[in-house]
């Protein structure tokens, strides 16, 4: 018998047949494994184990959440609740304050988020993220969001896969329930942007620029960029330590031995036209980050460097978005039509911007699959995943139409997730027509995979 108390053993027929599910026998050796003898487990067990620590974990988190706000229940809001959790937990004051905040939030506004926690869903790290998100509204409207993302997830509109992915789901529900409080915090933010040096060990230190979701993400575009180019000409050095130099060269004024075009740092920003044209405040988004604030995307579109690109719901004339059998590499209007749709990476939990990302043939152009180069038969994947999906033991499919993609992992397991839907194709750049756009018109230093 298995309780509270622990395990006890009893004769057998002295004792109930107590029924476990799989997850729960999974989760009841997980408690109970030693080392030596995870050592000794198939690939398939050890995923099974991996997945009962995670349930065991969110569960432990969500207990976790309720002590602490008991604990500051029974101490009447002290100020040293902290600092007396900090002993028991072994973590420093600060990183009790911040769990005790988390576990106020979750107990007092967010109880559906907490219960998710409590089923083995989602971990304390995710949870602390939404509650993040909704760190800045009034209580009745975070509720809402609780209610809101609680539905997405048992729907399964959400995946828990990523807490990247939930702090999204938050921030557009924040969105929707306070869009004007939601733009006076974004300018606020806007306004406290700053530098910093953390210092940290072994002689190094971290240089963190708080910046406008735009600029930041254009800036990384382009240092990465570079790194590439360079690690495509032989340098030895990898691509982050590539990207950390080549930064710090820049900042410190000194030539970092390669340059890129322009539209390396290209950013994309969705918005429909009605919110352009200040009609609405909705449907805002930046390739890479998630929700912007619609008086802040529009600060943005009126940039004078800012380009702007029709994107209507069926492909206009005029360009040639097909090319078939003839020719493996995308034409310009193929590429820009299958970034502005996807936005990201394809594959579950990856942000990398679609228009950074490699153009996959969802059915390979060679190798017997006879697949077409045409924006019905494109995604966007992310270099590494591109690769990934050429693996033995991986399988990868994505349907471009339902934003649909479901992963098949070596131990034969699956998990489909369905991304927000497409944003329209844009209208294509008619034929012979210059276009500035270089990016989407070129492929990344050396052949995709396939």
């Amino acid at each position: 018998m298995v309780g509270p108390a622990g395990v006890m053993f009893v004769p057998a027929g002295q004792a109930p047949a107590v029924a476990f599910t799989p997850a729960e026998q999974a989760e009841i050796r997980c408690r109970t494994f030693t080392g030596q003898q995870v050592g000794e487990l198939s690939a398939e067990q050890v995923i099974e184990t991996l997945a009962a620590a995670r349930r065991i974990r969110a569960h432990t988190d969500a207990i976790e959440a309720h002590a602490l706000a008991r604990l500051d229940e029974l101490r009447g809001g002290d100020r040293y609740v902290a600092d007396e959790a900090a002993l028991e937990l072994r973590v420093s004051r600060h990183t009790a304050a911040l769990r005790l905040h988390r576990s106020r939030q979750l107990t007092a506004r967010m109880p559906r988020v907490l219960a998710a926690m409590e089923a083995g869903d989602v971990e304390g790290a995710a949870a602390g993220r939404v509650v993040e998100a909704t760190d800045t509204v009034e209580d009745e409207q975070a509720r809402q969001v609780d209610e809101q993302l609680a539905e997405k997830l048992e729907s399964g509109r959400i995946s828990p896969t990523n807490p990247a992915n939930l702090a999204r789901a938050a921030r557009r529900l924040v969105e929707q329930a306070d869009p004007e409080g939601q733009t006076e915090r974004a300018r606020q933010a806007r306004a406290g942007r700053k530098v910093e040096l953390l210092p940290g060990e072994d002689g190094l230190s971290t240089l963190a620029a708080d910046l406008p979701a735009e600029v930041a993400a254009s800036a990384y575009a382009r240092i990465d960029a570079m790194a590439r180019k360079q690690r495509h000409r032989g340098d030895e050095r990898t691509l982050d330590q590539l990207r950390a130099d080549i930064h710090a060269n820049l900042l410190l004024g000194q030539d970092p031995g390669v340059s890129v075009p322009e539209a390396a740092a290209t950013v994309f920003l969705h918005m429909p036209i009605n919110t352009a044209l200040g009609m609405s405040d909705t449907g805002c988004e930046l390739s890479g980050y998630g929700p912007l604030p619609a008086p802040i995307a529009r600060h943005i579109l009126a940039g004078e460097n800012s380009v702007w690109r029709t994107v209507l719901t069926d492909p206009a004339s005029g360009a040639v978005l097909d090319v078939g059998r003839r020719r493996y590499r995308p034409t310009t209007a193929i590429r820009d039509l299958v970034a502005v749709r996807d936005a990201e990476c394809t594959t579950p939990g990856c942000h990398r911007p679609a228009q950074h990302s490699d153009y996959d043939h969802l059915h390979g152009w060679g190798r017997g699959e006879h697949g077409t180069t045409a924006h019905t038969n494109g995604g966007a994947k992310c270099r590494r995943h591109h690769r990934m999906k050429d693996h033995p033991h991986w399988t990868l499919h994505h349907n471009p139409t339902t934003g649909t993609t479901t992963i098949t992992t070596p131990t034969g397991r699956c998990y489909t997730t369905k991304q927000r839907p497409p944003a329209a194709p844009p209208e294509p750049t008619p034929p012979d027509t210059p276009t500035d756009r270089t990016t989407s018109g070129t492929d990344p230093p050396g052949d995709p995979p396939f």
